[in-house]
């Protein structure tokens, strides 16, 4: 029996209790990247709902569908990183599993970063005509300054979960909670480049966001500190040869 070929693209997509808004996620995933290479993994990080039943169950009809689930609620950056070590493509996409991500911009971003040179890790999405409370693109605002000036990155939207990026370059990262909200700092720090493109936004039709803007305040005063300290004692080789 012949092994299955790669694919050239993983999209990854945590979700937790997204019961009614993951399957139809899926659905245009399949649709947005229909005629290429790719899989989707779906990590449930132990819904209390039925989304991992109604995934199981739509693996039947969407071939390119994994399907894996967390018995511990671990958070949506954990749930990243497991869906890209099980990822098989050297590119990796991930996107929210509310839905507010359109999966039809995501390809844009994969043959962005396709297109760049290999010192380019990461390509962000920016949301455009963000479609969230005014309360929440205010303290986004106001996060993304204060972060921007304490970490020197080149990011003005870290909260979108719409990226892509090389796996090889992502596993590189250190691992905390909360990682997915820098990776465009530790890129930096681990001397590749990222660039930038803006993306679309919708309204969540199903389901409550899973943050408040004290929860993330809370976390991001630690994490700031956290990042800012391995930002310190980074130590670049430069050019490694072998002989």
């Amino acid at each position: 029996m012949n092994a299955q070929p790669l694919p050239d693209i993983s999209v990854v997509v945590p979700v937790h209790d997204e019961a009614g808004a993951a399957v139809a996620l899926a659905r245009e995933i399949a649709e947005a990247f229909a005629g290429r290479s790719y899989e989707m993994i779906f990590v449930d990080d132990a819904s209390r709902d039925d989304t991992l039943g109604e995934l199981r169950t739509a693996m039947t009809d969407l071939p390119t569908l994994r399907v894996l689930a967390h018995s511990t609620n671990a958070g949506q950056s954990r749930a990243v990183r497991t869906g890209v070590l099980a990822a098989r493509a050297p590119i990796v996409v991930t996107m929210d599993g509310d839905g507010q991500n359109p999966p039809a911009d995501a390809p844009r971003l994969v043959d962005a970063l396709a297109a760049a040179s290999p010192d380019v890790a990461l390509v962000g999405g920016r949301r455009a005509r963000r479609q969230d409370s005014a309360s929440k693109r205010q303290a986004s605002l106001w996060a993304n300054r204060i972060r921007r000036r304490l970490l020197g990155d080149d990011a003005d939207d870290t909260g979108c979960g719409l990226k892509a990026f090389r796996r090889e370059a992502f596993l590189r990262l250190p691992y905390f909670d909360h990682v997915h909200r820098y990776l465009p700092a530790l890129m930096i720090r681990e001397g590749y480049r990222n660039q930038y493109l803006d993306v679309g936004h919708r309204h969540r039709e199903t389901g409550r966001s899973k943050y408040t803007n004290w929860g993330r305040l809370r976390a991001s005063v630690s994490d700031l500190a956290g990042v800012m300290w391995l930002k310190s004692r980074a130590r670049r080789p430069g050019a490694v040869s072998e002989f």
